[in-house]
């Protein structure tokens, strides 16, 4: 049985080892090993974390497969009407089960929880993730696409899609 719950500050560091299971293990054919690192560090370093929900606003999920957490999502308020849906990973070993969606729907619920009126939730995904499959299943769209500066000479090369809640 899969449940979720929001993260605190308290959970930087959990978040951070989740992190260092999933994100390298999805990059590791897109992404130089050199890349993977620096955005490790600068994404998923603890007081990273820290600083994102303390003062960029990002609300942190942590979903559960009985005790054991199998993934989690971030969500960015960044307009009146427009969410960004900061993260969503899946440990290797839930990956196929149904997890994503789960993650997905909670992060569509929570939301349309804080913003009862019509918005829309967009997110970047590497062009060559197989994930754009996933997202277009569920709903998403393809909206623009960009490289973007992250620092230290790496670009995210990323669609932007959306989907209107």
């Amino acid at each position: 049985m899969l449940t979720i719950r929001k993260a605190t500050v308290a959970d930087c560091q959990l978040i951070n080892e989740l992190a260092h299971s999933v994100f390298p293990h999805t990059y590791r054919e897109l992404l130089s090993p050199e890349q993977l690192e620096y955005m490790m560090q600068w994404m998923y370093a603890p007081e990273q974390i820290r600083k994102q929900i303390e003062v960029d606003g990002h609300v942190y999920f942590i979903a559960y497969k009985g005790d054991e957490p199998c993934g989690y999502l971030s969500i960015e308020q960044e307009d009146k009407d427009l969410f960004h849906l900061q993260k969503i990973y899946v440990l290797p070993g839930f990956q196929g089960h149904g997890v994503g969606g789960f993650l997905f729907r909670q992060a569509i619920a929570y939301i349309k929880e804080v913003h009862p009126t019509p918005c829309m939730m967009e997110l970047n995904v590497n062009r060559n993730n197989k994930a754009v499959q996933f997202y277009e299943r569920l709903g998403m769209r393809k909206l623009r696409q960009g490289d973007f500066h992250i620092g230290n000479g790496f670009y995210m090369n990323d669609y932007i899609m959306g989907i209107n809640i």
